[in-house]
């Protein structure tokens, strides 16, 4: 394994959204496609880490397949040898690791992750997992066992990058032995993968959010599975504003501007030549009409090749890559046992 890893996972007890797949899928699959000669990517479903919040585990498993789908539908390789797809949950060296990290880190320091406290601020202790609570540990493992160098996060998660990088150091320091692999910093991250990554696409009906797959209410989220019907009366439905005039402006302006950016991202258009041909329009009607148009157009045809998706050439991928990747995940494992004492 000498080329540079590439690790990215998305939760698989949610259905995937638009934001997800120009944010993050589009993304990735064009590293998958134009670079996989000189980097290595990793694409897990870490279905782990679904049970930080509560679930129906009933669905998980065809969550996982269906997310899986959307990934092959998307364009992932998966003839590329460079390309790896497995489940966290079939490695088990991500839950071993997870413990040994968690013995060297400080629960101050969970404390102080800001995603967890944004998340727990409206529940009860007793409804909070101390699964959420050390998420960021397992997130540290997920990344250290396979040496990734580049992972590609929303700013939400940049502070569980850094402690990624922290716990490493500080097992390298400890044991004086190169343990793990430092992920690039996140600035690094950043100018690799550009700064806007998975952060384009807003709620339609609080365009001050970013879209998000685990919404309360799902009428400000287009699903991947909407139907072309259902996306047209999301979109329809949109906040705006009562300014009447079309510009991209994202502070006063917000949810004006996030209907240009999603029309523009699927259009592969300038946004701002986009907002130019609606200089003058003093009504938000003509605009939703021809996001709609646009968003419908593109579910119509990637629900089509989501129906040709061949799950035994997903499973195939599934076997081969998981077997290496226990390999590899084992390989690093077993280097961290014997430095704490374990072997």
């Amino acid at each position: 394994m000498s080329n540079p890893v590439i690790l990215t996972g998305i939760r698989a007890n949610n259905d995937l959204h638009i934001g997800n797949y120009l944010g993050a899928l589009l993304p990735l699959i064009d590293l998958a496609r134009h670079y996989a000669g000189e980097y290595e990517i990793n694409l897990f479903v870490p279905d782990l880490h679904s049970f930080t919040t509560p679930i129906d585990h009933g669905t998980l498993q065809e969550g996982i397949e269906t997310n899986l789908k959307l990934y092959v539908a998307a364009g992932l390789p998966l003839d590329n040898p460079a390309v790896y797809l497995y489940r966290q949950s079939q490695v088990p060296a991500h839950s071993e690791l997870t413990w040994i990290l968690d013995c060297f880190t400080g629960v101050g320091e969970m404390q102080r992750m800001t995603q967890f406290k944004e998340k727990t601020a409206q529940l009860s202790s007793d409804r909070v997992s101390v699964g959420l609570f050390h998420y960021p540990v397992l997130m540290a493992a997920d990344i250290l066992l396979y040496r990734a160098s580049y992972v590609p996060v929303g700013e939400d998660q940049t502070q569980h990058l850094e402690f990624a990088r922290d716990i490493a150091e500080r097992m390298n320091k400890r044991f004086n032995k190169e343990l793990f692999t430092i992920p690039k910093a996140v600035a690094e991250q950043h100018r690799f993968f550009g700064k806007d990554q998975g952060l384009r696409i807003k709620d339609l009906v609080d365009p001050t959010k970013k879209m998000s797959k685990s919404s309360v209410s799902d009428k400000g989220t287009l699903f991947l599975t909407d139907t072309p019907d259902v996306a047209r009366s999301k979109i329809m439905s949109a906040t705006t504003d009562s300014l009447n005039s079309v510009r991209y402006d994202k502070d006063k302006q917000p949810g004006v501007s996030n209907l240009l950016d999603l029309m523009a991202l699927l259009r592969g258009q300038s946004v701002l030549e986009l907002a130019h041909a609606y200089e003058g329009q003093t009504q938000y009607g003509p605009l939703k009409h021809d996001v709609a148009d646009t968003v419908s157009g593109f579910l119509q045809e990637f629900q089509n090749t989501l129906a040709q998706v061949d799950m035994d050439a997903v499973r195939a991928k599934l076997e081969h890559s998981e077997k290496i990747m226990n390999e590899r995940a084992n390989s690093v494992l077993h280097v961290v046992q014997q430095a704490v004492g374990l072997r």
